[in-house]
């Protein structure tokens, strides 16, 4: 008899160790991922986004550069042009922050190393083909030279910089969903093995409880009786711990970082579809790629299908008074389209809608500079296209980049906010946890003492 009661005793102590091993692996494993996606996979693809958003930022100042400053300065255009050399000073400092950024995230993976050294090896001959257009806009009748280096510089960044940095972003965010399933996976395996082992827990304790009351003649033994309901609330909590951190970190990576990625790749569409406006008014030779180009990022934003320049606005105005009637149609497809498929927070809908809202409103404005190019008005068509005037373009242009700021700054507070709950789920209720699986065992031992002490 003495050797049955060590016996469940032993088994007791063990399956409570086995828990609580458990549990500190898995919360262990939980920070660790915690940390990646916070100080290293979410940053290293918003930088990389950012890095991608800046380059077509760079190149449409520069062609805006060329657009305003007449001929070297006379007939100059003062607000556009101070404008425009400003945006480039900015997103050159942007992107050489970037660089530094990605290079120091990338240390110790040979690939990252290598992706961020061509980048910035591609980025200085951009920006040397790029100052040299400047250079000869600078001077009486250098424009020829000027577009003919701007030309090099566009299509450097077109066939090798953007390309690489959105492998960048797309290796980052791979990484990110590559451990986020991986430890949703483990989450769940965690959770399916740690309540086996605490219903064969609280199944030993029951029986302990059986046997003594057969053996001994006792109804209950109040400590064993206090060690199973502490059994209990370390099972219920430990699987609470687990369950919530996945679901933590499902509400990081799916409801919120998803959106934030998607309207990532939109603000580097729309920067790339505007400087694509600018291009367009720069080179006539080129005038008909670049209307295709900026047709075709239209269609990657908010996508309607069969739409031409000349039916866009049109078809997006239905499309749009078809969805705010079901948001269910799925007429229109799109970066628009995956954030507004995966609104999830408050305030996040009328932010999303209001994105779009202002995003046809540029549309428009883009038909008209194109429409006053046709009419022969080319410096009107230039004046509107790159004006910051209310009612212009770019004052458009910059309405709608602050609605997309805004329904990007919900999803990245929720983002946030899910990684410090996260956190704190993950280590603030372990010691509770642990607590009760070690009160569990001590009680046991306790509750079965005075029964041992009468073999002796």
């Amino acid at each position: 008899m003495p050797a049955r009661l060590r016996l469940l005793r032993m088994t007791v102590l063990l399956l409570t160790a086995a828990c609580a091993a458990l549990l500190l692996v898995a919360t262990l494993a939980a920070s660790r991922t915690w940390d990646r996606a916070a100080e290293r996979h979410a940053p290293q693809t918003v930088s990389a986004a950012g890095l991608n958003l800046a380059l077509n930022d760079m190149d449409a100042q520069a062609a805006n550069i060329l657009l305003s400053n007449g001929d070297a300065g006379r007939g100059r255009m003062d607000v556009p042009y101070a404008k425009a050399t400003e945006f480039y000073d900015a997103a050159r400092h942007t992107i050489s922050g970037d660089l530094r950024t990605l290079a120091v995230a990338a240390e110790g993976d040979a690939g990252d190393e290598r992706a961020v050294e061509t980048l910035t090896e591609d980025f200085a001959r951009y920006q040397e083909l790029l100052g040299r257009a400047l250079e000869n806009d600078g001077r009486a009748g250098g424009k020829a030279d000027a577009l003919t280096d701007y030309r090099a510089a566009t299509d450097l960044l077109a066939e090798r910089l953007l390309p690489e940095a959105r492998g960048l972003v797309e290796a980052n965010d791979h990484a990110f969903d590559a451990t986020y399933t991986a430890e949703r996976s483990a989450l769940a395996t965690q959770s399916t093995v740690l309540a086996v082992i605490g219903l064969v827990l609280f199944a030993v304790l029951v029986l302990l409880q059986w046997y003594l009351a057969r053996r001994f003649h006792r109804v209950l033994n109040p400590a064993l009786l206090a060690a199973t309901a502490c059994g209990l609330t370390a099972l219920v909590l430990g699987l609470h711990l687990l369950t919530a951190s996945g679901e933590q970190l499902r509400v990081a990576r799916r409801d919120a970082f998803d959106s934030v990625v998607a309207l990532s790749r939109a603000r580097a569409l729309a920067y790339d579809a505007n400087a694509d406006e600018s291009r367009y008014l720069l080179d006539p030779s080129r005038r008909a790629a670049y209307e295709q180009s900026f047709l075709a990022k239209s269609q990657q934003l908010y996508g309607v299908e069969g739409a031409t320049l000349s039916s866009y606005d049109a078809k997006l105005a239905e499309s749009w008074a078809r969805y705010r009637a079901d948001h269910e149609d799925r007429i229109f497809t799109g970066e628009f389209r995956r954030e507004l498929d995966n609104i999830t927070f408050t305030g996040e809908r009328p932010a999303a809608e209001r994105t779009v809202e202002t995003y046809a409103e540029y549309q428009r404005d883009d038909r008209t500079i194109r429409s006053l190019l046709a009419q022969g008005k080319e410096r009107e068509a230039i004046a509107f296209g790159i004006s910051w005037e209310r009612d212009k373009s770019n004052a458009h242009f910059g309405a709608w980049m602050k609605a997309l700021d805004d329904v990007t700054g919900i999803n990245q507070a929720a983002f946030d906010g899910a990684v410090r709950n996260g956190r704190d789920t993950a280590t603030g209720r372990l010691p509770w946890v642990l607590g009760a699986l070690l009160a569990a065992g001590v009680l046991t031992v306790l509750g079965l003492r005075p029964r041992l002490a009468e073999f002796r």
